[in-house]
């Protein structure tokens, strides 16, 4: 056996700590032992390489013989789905701790169909890079030189919920819930974090947060230094005025320009030009324009940028590169760990559903991290992934093996639970039950599973 090999073999038990570790961190949110059980199972779900996770096949692959007890603890056991967020959050600094660590916020889309579930309305998602009916949510990231993961999680409620108390109460809302927007939405889970004793020493975000004054000004009362992007009319106050940001581009002389590194990339380091320009301000603190230019197109980006003490340009830079670190987290979230794939309606059961996947990701993320401390992989082979260490996980400490009986009960229940939603003395039914075509199954924890089933064409 290989070095590296050896070195990744012996990690499985360390792995199998590690996740006993973290669920055992959570116990205690759960008064009895039924959910406390169900839910490190259903983490696993979530770890799992399951094509498509939601309580019919993560119930399905732990061994169980229906989706009840899953839907039970997303919608109706007693836990708080907030005090294990903080747990989240607490284990991801602890282990991925780095004293200049970015909290990079974002928001990300859901498509939805239908108007029930909580929070959907048409609204531009760049999930589908266009106006869709979806569900946006906005997430705080922690990223620092380890590794990062999302430590705070808010959904985006539109007016038109807000201004309907019944439909937000019938969706386990409160009913006076009130509008938020998405900066105030990311303000309250960076008051959040700090107000919990964490620190962080910057704060990233793109338009939709820079272009908004009362988050600068909140994040600059903190003492916490941000580097938020902004469209490029927006204005900045400088010695000599007044100006768009892009008038200020064009003032900068070629020799203020310097070629430097965002950051590395999947194909290597991120080069681009970047230039700053000091902004007037008689608050204290330092805030300048920092201005990056694509030096291949020609293309340019605003960032308005605060610091407690000047710092040089390079740093203004490395935190404007780390923005990236929330696309990957949305990017493996979903991907890895079932993010975006809760397929229920109402607010708590989302909420629910949201946190362990952020706790299913952090286990990864803080794995990796500890195996790149551990063992530099040779020149021959790339790091550790998380996409790696999910499949070593699962395959070698997990296991989870169940013969041909359970699978054919489960067959079994999945077509008898069809089978209840068929009135048998309808018309169009005795047309669906002569050749039913099955497009789609999906279930929610509030409610019975629905199957579609599609006539036969002509």
């Amino acid at each position: 056996m290989k070095t590296s090999d050896h070195a990744v073999a012996a990690g499985h038990s360390r792995w199998q700590e590690a996740f006993e570790g973290l669920i055992g961190r959570i116990a205690g949110r759960f008064a009895r032992v039924e959910p406390r059980r169900r839910v490190r199972q259903l983490v696993l779900g979530l770890l799992s390489d399951l094509p498509r996770k939601n309580c019919w096949t993560i119930a399905e692959w732990v061994g169980e013989a229906t989706p009840h007890g899953m839907q039970h603890l997303l919608g109706r056991a007693k836990w708080d789905a907030d005090a294990v967020r903080d747990d989240v959050r607490d284990y991801v600094v602890e282990h991925l701790h780095d004293d200049q660590a970015v909290l990079v916020v974002d928001e990300t889309g859901d498509v939805k169909k239908g108007s029930g579930t909580v929070g959907v309305q048409r609204q531009y998602t760049g999930t589908a890079g266009r106006i869709e009916n979806a569900q946006v949510a906005v997430y705080l990231v922690y990223a620092g030189q380890r590794g990062h993961a999302a430590v705070d999680r808010e959904l985006y409620v539109p007016r038109s919920w807000t201004s309907d108390p019944d439909r937000c109460l019938a969706a386990g809302l409160g009913k006076e819930t009130a509008f938020a927007t998405k900066p105030e939405l990311a303000a309250r889970m960076v008051a959040r974090f700090l107000d919990a004793g964490h620190r962080a020493a910057w704060v990233a975000g793109d338009e939709v947060y820079g272009g908004n004054s009362t988050l600068r000004t909140a994040l600059e009362e903190r003492g916490t230094g941000y580097i938020l992007a902004v469209a490029r009319s927006h204005e900045a106050t400088t010695s000599a005025g007044k100006f768009r940001a892009d008038a200020l581009a064009r003032k900068i002389p070629k020799r203020a320009w310097q070629k430097l590194s965002a950051g590395a990339g999947a194909k290597g380091h991120r080069f681009y030009d970047w230039a700053v320009i000091d902004l007037a301000d008689p608050a204290p603190g330092s805030r300048q324009l920092l201005i990056r230019r694509n030096h291949s197109t020609g293309e340019l980006a605003y960032y308005r940028c605060y610091s407690p003490t000047p710092v040089p340009l390079a740093t203004l830079v490395r935190v404007a590169g780390s923005r990236w670190r929330v696309e990957e987290f949305f990017q493996s979230g979903k991907g890895l760990a079932g993010l975006d794939e809760h397929q229920v309606r109402r607010y708590p059961s989302r909420s629910r559903w949201v946190t362990l996947a952020m706790l299913a990701h952090a286990f990864l993320a803080v794995v990796r991290a500890d195996e790149h401390a551990r063992h530099r992989a040779p020149d021959s082979l790339i790091s550790l992934t998380c996409n790696e260490i999910q499949r070593l996980f699962i395959a070698l400490v997990v296991q989870p093996v169940h013969g041909a009986a359970h699978r054919l009960d489960w067959s079994t229940w999945r077509r008898r639970h069809g089978c209840r939603g068929i009135d048998p003395h309808s018309a169009s039914t005795r047309l669906m039950v002569s050749a039913p075509r099955v497009d789609r199954s999906w279930s929610s924890p509030e409610g019975p599973a629905l199957t579609i089933l599609s006539m036969p064409e002509g």
